[in-house]
C-alpha cells in the first residue's frame, strides 16, 4: 500500500515549527527543576526572539543559589543588552560572600558596561595595580623615580558613574611628586619612603572613584639626575650667551665710533691740506697788492728756516709740518 509523502512532510514541518516555538523538553526540565515557567511563556519568548535555553538555565541556576528572579527579569534584561550569565554569577559570588548587591544593581552595572562578576571577585580579592615610574624632584635638586604598588578593591556602590584605574593611577601619582617636592632633600625620601605612603593615603584619593583604596606601597626608588645642578648649568650658558651679545654689542658700537673717527680724521687732514694750498695764492696776492715786500718774503723765509730747525732738532727724522712758501713759489702768478 503506497502512502502519500506529501501530508507526511507537511506533518514533519508542522511537528518541528510546533517543538521549536514550544520546547517541550526545556519546559519538562525547568519543571522538574522547581523553575516556574509555562510552556506559553517559552513560546513567547521565541517570538520576541530571545533564547530560552538561556533563560531557563539561568532562572534554574540561580534557584539552586537560592536567589529569587522572575524569567521576565532576566528576559527584560537580555532585551536591553545585557549580559545574563555574568550577571547571575555576579549574584550569586556576591550572595556566597555577603556582600550587599541587588539584582537592579547588577544589571546597572552590567549595562553601564562594566564586568560586574569581575567587581565583585576585585570586592573578594582585592586587586593590585603597579604604578609606571614616577619622577620628582626634591628641594635640593635630586631626581627621584619612584613605583608604587596600589591595593584597591572594587566599590559596588560606585561602579555605576565612578572613575575608573586611570583616576587612581593619576592620582597616586600626583601624590607621589608632591610628597617627594615637599621634602628638603633626597635623603630624607630614601631614608622613610612611607611618607609618601602615608601622605597619599590622607589625601582620600578614591574619592568618586570606583574602587577603595586599601594600601600604598613604594614598591622602589631610584636616584635620577641632578636637576638643580642642570638648571644652575643652563642658566649658566644662558647668561654667558647674553654677556657675549652685550659684549660683541660693544665691540660693534666701538668700532663704527673708530671709524667714525678715522672719517673725521681723513676730513680734517683735507681741509688743512686745502688751506695750505691757499697760503702761496694769498702770499702772490700780497705781492700784487705791494701788502708785502720782497725784504719782508726774506724775513718769513727765515723765520720757516728757523722754525724747521727747531722741529727737526724737537723731532729727529720727523717731517716738519711748517708753511714753506717757497715750494709753491713756481706757481705765483
Amino acid at each position: 500500500m503506497d502512502f502519500p509523502l506529501f501530508p507526511l512532510i507537511v506533518g514533519g514541518i508542522v511537528l518541528l515549527v510546533f517543538l521549536y516555538f514550544f520546547p517541550i523538553s526545556l519546559w519538562i526540565t525547568a519543571l522538574f527543576s522547581g523553575v516556574k515557567v509555562s510552556l506559553f511563556q517559552l513560546a513567547f519568548m521565541r517570538v520576541r526572539k530571545v533564547p530560552p535555553s538561556l533563560i531557563v538555565n539561568s532562572l534554574i541556576t540561580s534557584t539552586k543559589a537560592g536567589l529569587e528572579l522572575t524569567a521576565n527579569d532576566l528576559e527584560t534584561h537580555y532585551l536591553a543588552g545585557g549580559n545574563i550569565p555574568s550577571v547571575i554569577k555576579a549574584l550569586i559570588s556576591a550572595d556566597k560572600a555577603n556582600i550587599p548587591l541587588t539584582f537592579k544593581q547588577a544589571t546597572a552595572i552590567d549595562l553601564a558596561g562594566r564586568d560586574v562578576f569581575e567587581a565583585v571577585t576585585t570586592s573578594v580579592n582585592p586587586k593590585v595595580i603597579n604604578t609606571p615610574n614616577v619622577a620628582a624632584v626634591a628641594q635640593d635638586g635630586i631626581q627621584l623615580i619612584a613605583k608604587a604598588r596600589i591595593t584597591v578593591r572594587a566599590n559596588i556602590t560606585q561602579l555605576v558613574g565612578g572613575a575608573g584605574e586611570e583616576t587612581i593611577l593619576a592620582r597616586v601619582g600626583e601624590g607621589i611628586v608632591t610628597s617627594i617636592g615637599s621634602s628638603r632633600s633626597h635623603k630624607e625620601v630614601l631614608e622613610n619612603p612611607d611618607k609618601i605612603s602615608k601622605l597619599v593615603l590622607s589625601k582620600g584619593l578614591d574619592a568618586g572613584t570606583a574602587f577603595e583604596i586599601l594600601s600604598i606601597d613604594i614598591a622602589d626608588i631610584d636616584i635620577g639626575e641632578n636637576i638643580g645642578a642642570k638648571l644652575q648649568i643652563d642658566q649658566a650658558t644662558a647668561d654667558l650667551k647674553v654677556a657675549e651679545a652685550k659684549a660683541e654689542e660693544r665691540r660693534a658700537m666701538a668700532v663704527a665710533v673708530e671709524q667714525e673717527n678715522r672719517a673725521k680724521t681723513q676730513e680734517a687732514k683735507a681741509l688743512v691740506v686745502q688751506a695750505e694750498a691757499e697760503i702761496p695764492k694769498a702770499i702772490a696776492e700780497a705781492f700784487r697788492s705791494g701788502n708785502l715786500g720782497v725784504m719782508d718774503y726774506y724775513k718769513m723765509r727765515n723765520v720757516q728756516a728757523d722754525t724747521d730747525m727747531r722741529d727737526s732738532i724737537a723731532n729727529p727724522g720727523g717731517q716738519s709740518s711748517s708753511i714753506k712758501p717757497g715750494r709753491d713759489e713756481g706757481r705765483m702768478s
